[in-house]
């Protein structure tokens, strides 16, 4: 998914620019995790380069001059989705982070350890270590033995963490239930990844299904 030109210039005529003196904050959000990932500036230049290049633009204050997120590291922002809010002053820029966004290294330019982190965030992050895994050697973790041992095998898996989640809930065993949920929710994690999916597609149908 991307935001096309006339969509991003449509917003720009709807922005009260003279409110936010020519510069409008645009709050950086992960499209999948949903995580707040920074806070810049944009003017009419940078937002319009934004939804020319695909690719994030800021104005800096401190350099007066665009700047691309990512121009020098390469740690660009894809963007996904552009929203205005109901004044018309605050831009929700969703993005597809390549690389850490914070110039520090971190994936967050807030302190992971004062954000309150949600359960989807942290099961992103597991994605992502999953996924990492995928080319890893077989003999350095258990994630890697299982890609290497194929897609049926990882197939078995998830059928067989299933039936325990069944087991347990049957013999009214919380502890154990919520054990082997969590084995269920790895193993289908693993087979999501060796699959080339996510659980995002799994929300996404979960959610065309409601409506």
């Amino acid at each position: 998914m991307s935001f096309a030109t006339a969509e991003v210039n449509s917003l720009a005529e709807r922005i009260n620019w003279d409110k936010v003196d020519g510069l409008v904050p645009a709050i950086v959000q992960d499209f999948q995790s949903s995580q707040v990932l920074m806070m810049g500036y944009m003017n009419k230049d940078a937002l319009a380069k934004t939804g020319e290049t695909g690719h994030v633009t800021f104005f800096s204050r401190t350099k007066e001059r665009l700047w691309t997120k990512g121009e020098t590291s390469g740690n660009v922002l894809q963007l996904k989705n552009i929203a205005l809010d109901c004044d018309n002053d605050t831009l929700l820029v969703k993005v597809d982070p390549i690389g850490p966004t914070c110039h520090t290294g971190t994936t967050t330019c807030w302190d992971g350890d004062t954000q309150e982190e949600s359960q989807m965030v942290w099961l992103h992050q597991l994605e992502q270590l999953l996924a990492a895994r995928k080319s890893a050697d077989p003999d350095s973790s258990y994630t890697a033995s299982l890609y290497a041992r194929g897609t049926k095998r990882i197939s078995q898996k998830v059928g067989e963490e299933g039936v325990e989640v069944a087991l347990a809930a049957t013999s009214g065993d919380k502890a154990e239930l919520v054990c082997e949920s969590a084995d269920l929710i790895y193993h289908l994690l693993v087979l999501l990844q060796d699959q080339g999916l996510s659980m995002n597609d799994v929300v996404n149908k979960l959610k065309e299904r409601h409506k």
